[in-house]
């Protein structure tokens, strides 16, 4: 047994599935967080946090392997991207398609512990999530689409919890379109040179000088709508306070990406898991402290 290589090839799964950059998995996990504790008034169960806090682990990476499946032949002329271990060449595209495989069926296998109207969204969002990598292609926003399959956990959230989609349930998908939209087209600002050499489409290509503009109108947008969602669900302060918080952070990003510099873009897109956690401390704090229910 050739331990090195084992150790080797672990490592190649491990980059793969970006268990090493966490951020993404992050990205998902606030929007999905905001949906479970406001869904549940506060008092999420345990075993239903449990599940999509896992579900979220598994779905993000099993993404991660099938985007890098979908763009294998791209990613290689992409400076930030040529040493994943797909464009290295270091494991086989069908290795990457039998990971993704492996760990969507696991991620499925968790949400058979919820009802059935949950099930059913759950396919919805896996071939929402399985469609987004080929919109590069042709869609000239992805980031907008991308908004939507990053944000499926709200819906699933409130089919689980309450057995249905109420008006806060779409306000708080609409307000994560957003969300996704301004981070990833900060995340688009970095490679957008090798992304026009390429002919991918991007929010950065496709929107040009007004790239910053519109990153800061979409937070804006959002925290307008996760302001209404503050007064459906009758909200107090603190809620109104992670709002802010949040907000401050959006207002230092501008700072960042003004420049369109590649580093001050990606240290904005990174900083965005405070602009999440943020929000999700004024929600929980908006609440009576209690325990998750067992």
């Amino acid at each position: 047994m050739n331990l090195a290589l084992i150790v080797k090839r672990l490592d190649a799964y491990e980059r793969l599935i970006r268990l090493d950059k966490p951020i993404g998995t992050l990205l998902l996990l606030w929007p999905t967080l905001w949906a479970v504790w406001l869904a549940s008034n506060g008092t999420p169960r345990l075993d239903i946090l449990v599940v999509f806090v896992v579900g979220t682990l598994l779905m993000r990476s099993a993404g991660c392997a099938f985007n890098d499946f979908a763009d294998r032949r791209f990613d290689a002329h992409v400076e930030r991207t040529r040493l994943r271990p797909l464009a290295a060449r270091e494991i086989e595209p069908m290795e990457a398609l039998v990971v993704a495989g492996v760990l969507a069926a696991a991620a499925f296998a968790l949400v058979l512990f919820l009802n059935r109207m949950t099930v059913l969204l759950s396919l919805a969002g896996l071939a929402i999530a399985a469609s987004y990598p080929f919109t590069k292609r042709f869609f000239p926003l992805p980031q907008a689409y991308l908004g939507i399959a990053f944000g499926f956990g709200i819906p699933m959230a409130y089919a689980a919890i309450q057995q249905q989609l109420p008006p806060a349930c779409w306000l708080l998908l609409a307000a994560n379109v957003f969300y996704s939209f301004a981070y990833d087209t900060e995340y688009a600002m970095v490679d957008r040179d090798d992304d026009a050499k390429l002919g991918i489409r991007t929010a950065a290509l496709t929107l040009g000088r007004w790239d910053v503009a519109a990153v800061m109108a979409s937070y804006a947008a959002m925290l307008a709508i996760l302001a209404a969602v503050g007064v459906v669900s009758h909200r107090g302060w603190p809620y109104y306070a992670g709002l802010g918080v949040a907000g401050a952070i959006m207002v230092y990003h501008w700072f960042l990406i003004r420049s369109r510099s590649r580093e001050g873009c990606f240290k904005a897109f990174m900083h965005n898991n405070w602009v999440g956690g943020a929000i999700f401390v004024g929600i929980v704090l908006s609440y009576p402290f209690s325990l998750p229910q067992q």
